[in-house]
């Protein structure tokens, strides 16, 4: 079966159910049905079909999952794209995903304007937000209300094209056919021990058999739906005939997420680690602290995936309701790799995990580790998986390797397993940073830093921090006179080159950038300083 033929049978068995609500809108899934389908009329007037990519650079919201809709309605592929990205960076996503159309918020109109024309595939740009009509080469994303609806073309195989991160700083373009796809989304019913559906006409059957359990979902998703986490979780919610919510604010506001778990009794929230789960306890206590406690008794879960979620904040979760926490390990290349699963205090592991089934951790000779002795080995797993990466078969070859007759997704994350099996995450071997759950390369912003004429010289690291888990640090080495020149200098230097979040938020200045004896960067050591440099400032401030 086709995503837009599965999605669709599960709209239909949801019936009158809300599919999507945001502040004082709500939208059912014969609308939700209805907008999508003229938005699939719109795009494939302009020349949108099977096996193209559809753009998507919007915040949490209605339009972004109806062009998602859209898009498998007509066999095309529906592309993350960050919505924090300068001009130089947007160009390159929709150039190396070859996109045939975008939507994008309209906050974003400026950097649009200024790569749309030397984009020439690009057939189709519709602007949402705007109270105006845009202008340039958008049009306004309400006026694909004017097409005829197409429900969907013919079965397609496609599924969708996730961007992630890479070494040298460009996304890489993760693929995901229908069938890899479809067993993500199905997690929905296997969760409450469902089978699920492999049919089309299995799909009602299924949504019926949740909602008997009481196991129909409401998700807040607070994670971005550019994530893969945050995507994943409100498709297969529609999968499962539930229904999303969505805060209206842009940023997280706590007393919000909380007011919409109350006001809509949502069962389900997508966080981000301690980047959101330390504002959401503060918010919690204080509203307890002025005798105005939040009721959140019909929250039953709460995941987070791919950063930091510290055992404390756990914990405090964990006394104020009747949940269950669940801190997976996944990539955008596949998963799951592991999972930290508490229902009380005492269930809260500190920095260990539960091995998934479909999981193992390999040593060099792509052998099994043994627990206990220290070994250090690489992920893999044999659940759900992509096709690959987009125009990258020899990154492919590597990631995704045949391991005792079985496929396997290893794309490089590094643990250890203690004496009692549990699973220790290390890292990716590659240095990214993850920044409250966005993906930072250190190369990239080293580019940009050098680019400033008083640095001769940079490397950038991720110093641990509370909440964002990793914030980003620079050494910077001078060209001459680099005293002479303030941090917010250099930080603001590298902020007109790339994404708000890819800034230093600290400038460690060095004689010389720290090298091994091969004359390599020795980021351990200019890790060290800066972690050094950022405590010593700490305990300087009065």
């Amino acid at each position: 079966m086709s995503v837009a033929a599965a999605l669709q049978a599960a709209a239909e068995a949801a019936g009158d159910r809300p599919a999507m609500i945001k502040g004082d809108r709500t939208i059912g899934y014969a609308e939700l049905d209805a907008r999508a389908a003229r938005l699939a009329g719109a795009l494939a007037a302009s020349g949108v079909g099977p096996g193209s990519t559809v753009a998507i650079a919007l915040y949490n919201s209605f339009e972004y999952i109806e062009t998602a809709l859209a898009a498998f309605k007509l066999g095309a592929r529906p592309v993350n794209v960050n919505y924090r990205y300068l001009a130089p960076e947007l160009h390159y996503v929709l150039d190396y995903t070859d996109a045939a159309a975008l939507v994008h918020d309209t906050a974003l109109a400026a950097q649009v304007r200024q790569v749309a024309g030397d984009l020439p595939g690009l057939r189709l740009i519709l602007e949402a937000g705007s109270e105006t009509e845009p202008t340039g080469p958008s049009v306004a994303f309400e006026r694909a209300a004017e097409h005829e609806p197409i429900h969907e073309l013919a079965p397609s195989p496609h599924g969708i094209v996730l961007l992630t991160g890479g070494t040298t700083g460009r996304p890489k373009g993760v693929v995901w056919d229908r069938d890899g796809l479809l067993g993500i989304l199905g997690s929905v019913f296997r969760q409450h021990g469902i089978e699920p559906p492999r049919t089309v006409g299995e799909v009602p059957e299924r949504v019926r058999a949740l909602d008997e359990i009481g196991g129909t979902p409401v998700v807040l998703p607070m994670s971005p739906l550019m994530h893969g986490t945050g995507l994943f979780h409100g498709l297969r919610t529609l999968f499962g005939g539930g229904t999303i919510c969505f805060c209206s604010s842009r940023s997280l506001d706590a007393d919000e997420v909380w007011r919409t778990v109350q006001q809509h009794r949502v069962t389900e929230m997508v966080i981000v680690g301690d980047a959101f789960g330390r504002p959401l306890v503060a918010a919690l206590a204080a509203a307890e602290d002025a005798g105005q406690a939040y009721d959140i008794g019909s929250l039953r879960n709460i995941t987070s995936s791919g950063v930091v979620w510290s055992p404390e904040v756990k914990r405090q979760l964990l006394r104020r309701g009747a949940m269950t926490l669940v801190d997976n390990i996944s990539a955008s290349e596949g998963g799951p790799f592991g999972s930290a699963v508490a229902s009380s205090e005492e269930d809260v592991l500190d920095g260990r995990f539960t091995l998934a089934p479909v999981a193992r951790v390999l040593d060099e000779h792509d052998r099994d580790i043994e627990p206990g002795t220290g070994q250090i080995g690489v992920l893999a797993s044999a659940g759900p998986q992509p096709v690959g990466y987009l125009k990258d078969p020899d990154r492919t070859a590597r990631v995704w390797r045949t391991i005792d007759g079985v496929r396997y997704a290893v794309p490089g994350d590094l643990a250890s397993l203690d004496a009692d099996g549990k699973l220790v995450l290390l890292g990716r071997g590659d240095g990214v940073i993850n920044s409250g759950g966005e993906k930072v390369f250190p190369e990239e912003v080293e580019e940009a830093l050098v680019t400033h004429p008083k640095v001769g010289e940079a490397v950038v690291v991720g110093v641990p921090d509370p909440r964002w888990g990793q914030i980003v640090v620079a050494l910077v080495a001078p060209a001459d006179a680099l005293a002479e020149v303030e941090d917010e200098a250099l930080t603001g230097h590298v902020g007109e080159r790339l994404a708000g979040y890819k800034r230093p938020r600290g400038i460690v200045r060095v004689d010389a950038i720290p090298r091994t004896p091969a004359g390599k960067i020795s980021r351990g050591t200019a890790r060290d300083l800066a972690t050094s440099h950022l405590k010593s400032m700490k305990e300087d401030t009065p």
